[in-house]
């Protein structure tokens, strides 16, 4: 119980982060010349094409036809918005500052979650809020003064990041079910819309080779990285798995200053530096206070070894696994985030 969750859930989003941070810059080469609905139905498409393990499912929570809505909502804004509007971005500005303008992406998901979920924001989250504003504010800036075009583009980049943030905070409920059939679910509706808005605006197929280097970008970049970012989210919440997802910039930056781009260099350091302060603030978050459970009936993945699942079994179980349960109310201290025990509000608020 004195484990710190800030740290465990930070391991899903940090490879969520590094599988679509290395994506990115390759979007970018890759959909040159491509129809940004024509790159958002392959990015999707891909993303069915992630290994799903065998056996995973019998221990998860399915989907039900109550979030068939919220499916179809988080796929017109993360799989068909914000994918199209980052490729029209990526066709317009360097990948360096496409890259290190994703980082919007975190400021908006932690905003969102303090007005949509109540989860908490104190003076350190604040402060990191800050800090990427800040960051983006030079990104955005410095497109905008190397040309009309590449300050349209990092608009766009930044567009895309609020789609994403609305759709990783409006599905933040869809964390608690199973993670690949969320991942298979969003990609089918995304990779469906995204072709029949592309093909009723005349956009045309690329050659067989871009189609699959597309397709593998989505594969990583969309399906392994969006299962791995609704793990984070169960664990510690729709904000804080945001804010440390903000490392994919830095991962996509540093690839693209290899492959070539040198755009704005101290600006882009300083953006950079900006954001690493905020990422640095999350990573190292504490939080812990006494706070009650109020009684609880639910169903999600959960194990018998974190301090707050102790109904009986036949035999108790050793692995994750799902079934409806019940949590009696009980009053505690330890560390905790926002996960889906812990959305109680605080003094002050």
């Amino acid at each position: 119980m004195r484990r710190n969750p800030i740290a465990s859930g930070a391991a899903f989003a940090l490879a969520s982060a590094v599988a679509f941070g290395a994506s990115t810059p390759l979007v970018q080469r890759l959909g040159r010349g491509v129809g940004p609905f024509t790159t958002a139905a392959l990015l999707y498409a891909g993303s069915l094409l992630v290994f799903v393990a065998p056996g995973r499912g019998a221990r998860e929570t399915p989907l039900r036809m109550r979030d068939a809505g919220r499916l179809v909502t988080v796929a017109l804004l993360g799989a068909v918005a914000a994918p199209m509007a980052l490729a029209w971005g990526l066709q317009r500005t360097s990948g360096v500052t496409a890259s290190l303008s994703l980082n919007l992406e975190a400021l908006f998901t932690v905003l969102l979650a303090r007005v949509l979920w109540h989860e908490n924001i104190g003076p350190r989250v604040g402060l990191a809020v800050v800090a990427m504003f800040a960051a983006g504010v030079l990104i955005v800036m410095q497109g905008r003064a190397t040309s009309l075009s590449a300050g349209w583009g990092a608009l766009a980049v930044v567009g895309a990041t609020l789609a994403w943030a609305c759709d990783s905070t409006l599905g933040r409920p869809l964390a608690d079910r199973n993670p690949t059939h969320v991942v298979m679910a969003k990609g089918a509706i995304g990779a469906a819309l995204s072709l029949v808005v592309a093909r009723g605006a005349g956009e045309r197929l690329p050659s067989a080779a871009t189609v699959a280097g597309l397709a593998a970008c989505g594969a990583i970049g969309y399906g392994l990285s969006l299962r791995l970012y609704l793990q984070a989210q169960r664990v510690i919440g729709a904000a804080r798995t945001g804010s440390i997802f903000a490392v994919a910039p830095f991962l996509g930056a540093a690839i693209a200053w290899a492959m070539g781009e040198r755009a704005g260099v101290l600006v882009t350091v300083g953006a950079a530096s900006l954001c690493a302060v905020g990422v640095w603030l999350h990573i190292t978050e504490k939080h812990e206070h006494p706070h009650t459970h109020d009684a609880l009936e639910h169903e999600h993945a959960h194990r018998h070894d974190d301090g707050h699942h102790e109904h009986a079994h036949d035999r108790d179980p050793v692995a994750e696994h799902s079934h409806p349960h019940r949590h009696e109310e009980r009053t505690h201290a330890h560390p905790h985030a926002p996960d889906v025990h812990h959305r109680h509000g605080h003094g002050g608020e």
